[in-house]
């Protein structure tokens, strides 16, 4: 049979709907970008590992270019127009989903009973007083209020937890603490009601319909898809996502396409967009909605990835912390980055390019891959207030990057 959308066609679409086809548009890069992005993508995934930037900064800078992280942290959390809950993963997404995350909070679940279960065996009555804390003398970080219950419940390899952080943590999930803001990436708490306002916590679709919603939004931010991949963007469960597809195009959301290469039939949103040439550039945190899920991302540009920072170091294919690179409609290569904000500088420890062009696309030569790449490094250096761009030796385009890194310093 022969598909309805050929494998370019879907990857411009796709990459249409995420922002990222054309080149950046020239302007300031303030509330109405950081505005238009959470509309258009409805969730935006927070991670604390900061060796390059931290996870929720790179999206904006990806689509929009340089901007003013301290201006985007007040916008996320002290704007109003936005409100932290688990959305893909932990994330910030903007106030009119609140009401479609209320059964997320009301909702049972394995992580809920077990730590309720542990907290109430090991501090009878802990999470009543940190609720009461948060209510009374909020907005309080874990910090603040440790004395309610100072011994350590447990220390892991990945970071240390306690009793008093873990109850924060049970409230946060139930809607019984809102997070206020971010100072440092910490969490400081609030009651909800002064976050979100009177009656915020209350309410909400039943879950089924709220799920419904939830894909609807992901159709847009997607464009195309398979149902997992559109149910992935909030992280819904897959065994519904047919159900979902099948209502969605009921309703004249989406239709179903074949893609050249898929296997399976696919959903395309009423509306998307081919913008017949994709000409974006740019570096893409593990953590963005056009990487975050694998199967797509090697089904669609033939990219197998796996983060490195939680992989052991002899495991690693591709260094500690490697960001895919997209260039036209390529998922093109993957460069390892540091930034030393002591001496100033964006430290390249590896680059390496995919071997293979995803199908229906040619293959770029070394040379204009590498000269992209030297581009987007130094705006992201210059982004991140550092001086220079280092280029190590390793990787297979390591020193045709080094060269043209240093075309752009002379």
């Amino acid at each position: 049979m022969t598909p309805d959308l050929s494998a370019p066609e879907a990857r411009r679409i796709f990459l249409a709907a995420q922002g990222l086809a054309r080149r950046r548009s020239p302007g300031r890069v303030a509330d109405r970008r950081f505005r238009e992005y959470l509309a258009r993508q409805g969730v935006l995934q927070l991670d604390s590992v900061n060796v390059f930037a931290r996870a929720h900064y790179m999206p904006v800078f990806s689509r929009y270019g340089p901007y003013d992280t301290n201006a985007f942290d007040h916008y996320l959390w002290r704007s109003g127009e936005a409100f932290e809950h688990w959305g893909h993963e932990a994330s910030v997404m903007p106030r009119d989903l609140l009401p479609l995350l209320h059964h997320r909070m009301r909702s049972s679940g394995n992580w809920k009973e077990a730590t309720r279960a542990r907290l109430d065996g090991d501090r009878p009555g802990l999470i009543d007083a940190v609720e009461t804390a948060v209510r009374e003398r909020g907005p309080v970080s874990a910090a603040d209020i440790a004395h309610l219950a100072p011994d350590k419940a447990r220390r892991g390899s990945w970071w240390d937890t306690g009793y008093v952080k873990d109850a924060l943590e049970y409230l946060f999930i139930t809607g019984r603490a809102a997070v206020h803001s971010r100072p440092h990436f910490q969490r400081r708490y609030d009651d909800p009601t002064r976050v979100w306002g009177e009656g915020a916590t209350r309410g909400g679709p039943h879950a089924d319909e709220a799920r419904q919603a939830l894909f609807d939004r992901a159709l847009t931010a997607v464009g195309v898809g398979t149902p997992r991949d559109v149910a992935d963007h909030f992280r819904l469960p897959i065994a519904r996502a047919s159900r979902h597809a099948e209502s969605a195009v009921e309703r004249g959301l989406a239709s179903w396409v074949g893609i050249e290469g898929w296997g399976e039939r696919a959903l395309l949103a009423t509306g998307a967009d081919d913008p017949g040439r994709a000409t974006g550039a740019a570096l893409l945190s593990p953590f963005d909605p056009a990487c975050w899920y694998r199967e797509r991302l090697e089904r669609m540009f033939g990219m197998r990835y796996r983060i490195g920072i939680y992989t052991p170091a002899a495991k690693r294919d591709f260094g500690y912390y490697a960001l895919p690179f997209l260039l036209g409609d390529q998922m093109i290569g993957r460069l390892d980055l540091k930034a030393d904000r002591k001496a100033r500088v964006l430290i390249v420890q590896g680059a390496w390019r995919e071997e293979r062009p995803p199908r229906g696309s040619r293959r770029r030569t070394d040379g204009e891959v590498a000269r992209a790449m030297a581009a987007e490094l130094r705006l992201a250096a210059r982004w991140l207030g550092l001086d220079a761009v280092a280029v190590a030796p390793h990787g297979s385009i390591a020193d045709d990057l080094a060269k043209q890194a240093a075309r752009l310093t002379s």
